[in-house]
């Protein structure tokens, strides 16, 4: 078990970090670009909103899966230790309750409008997909495309608790 949780994990903090890098590359050479030519990038406002989405999303269920996520422990610290660890596998187990409904509102979400456009997105989503000739890739300037984060984000965090959960449960 703990080396599915180490894999997960170097995973979510490799996703997490990309995001992080990419969104801090394109600001700074937006930036540059417009005060060096007057101009920005088409989708250089639009992609780190996005990015930064998938950051926190993978984020979170990293935080989860390392157990170091803020809670508030006022209360659970006057239990004894037994109902202490009681309180940690129902707050996992509910976890991965509310991880299942985030991955499935976020899907329903994603999918219910995949045809829209991002408009800082299609056209140069379109231009790939012209230049590479994979037309897949003008999913890339559609809004389902991104809006499926909060998907991703809720499955990441679903395993993540269900990982917790599963190492907590073979410790008691």
């Amino acid at each position: 078990m703990t080396v599915a949780i180490r894999l997960y994990e170097r995973l979510l903090a490799t996703l997490a970090g990309l995001c992080m890098a990419a969104l801090f590359g394109i600001v700074c050479v937006n930036s540059l670009r417009r005060y060096t030519t007057g101009e920005s990038l088409r989708w250089g406002e639009e992609l780190p909103i996005y990015l930064t989405i998938y950051g926190v999303m993978f984020g979170v269920a990293l935080a989860c899966l390392q157990d170091r996520h803020i809670r508030f422990s006022v209360l659970a610290d006057l239990l004894s230790e037994t109902a202490r660890a009681q309180l940690r596998l129902l707050t996992d187990a509910a976890t991965v309750a509310i991880g299942g409904a985030l991955t499935w509102s976020g899907w329903v979400f994603a999918t219910r409008r995949p045809q829209i456009e991002a408009s800082g997105l299609i056209s140069t989503a379109k231009a790939m997909a012209e230049t590479t000739g994979i037309a897949w890739l003008e999913w890339l300037g559609r809004v389902g495309t991104w809006q499926s984060a909060i998907a991703v984000g809720g499955a990441a965090l679903t395993l993540a608790a269900a990982l917790q959960l599963a190492a907590k449960l073979r410790r008691t």
